[in-house]
């Protein structure tokens, strides 16, 4: 089986690359990628003892990806083995801003920028929870507050 690691301030997730992620030419289709990122942010979280189900039961809070940037800049193939690496890179009132690569022996295939949103069962804006912004800014080495993030341009 595989399992996920922390490696001081990064999220290591290791994960095959199976035929129902490739296209006809066995070469994983782009939309792919960012499932494989999700898992990515997903275990990271669970990691950290935040199960996306449990925070959405107890706090009425889910997670949603606001903006991503994703620099293609390899193909993976059937049967690779990848690594998706997840890190934080500043924590704001009710997103998170993370760095993701996903990996092959080391190079990186494809590189994301993600600002993930935080908001309640109705759609809006939440603040993070204090706990889960704590443990956050632990594993990120990061002050548990931060200035909002500015919006990155084009």
């Amino acid at each position: 089986m595989i399992s996920a690691a922390m490696a001081g301030t990064t999220h290591s997730l290791p994960l095959r690359v199976y035929y129902e992620d490739t296209d006809a030419a066995g070469i994983v289709y782009y939309a792919n990628y960012l499932k494989f990122a999700e898992r990515g942010r997903t275990e990271m979280m669970r990691s950290l003892g935040f199960e996306h189900s449990r925070v959405l039961s107890e706090t009425g809070i889910a997670f949603t990806v606001r903006r991503l940037s994703a620099d293609y800049r390899a193909a993976a193939h059937l049967d690779d083995a990848l690594t998706v690496e997840t890190k934080i890179e500043a924590i704001g009132a009710a997103t998170l801003s993370l760095e993701q690569q996903i990996c092959r022996d080391g190079a990186t295939l494809v590189a994301l920028d993600v600002l993930v949103a935080c908001v309640g069962r109705d759609g809006r804006p939440r603040r993070l929870p204090s706990d889960l912004r704590a443990a956050l800014a632990r594993h990120g080495q990061l002050p548990a507050s931060r200035p909002p993030i500015v919006q990155k341009t084009p």
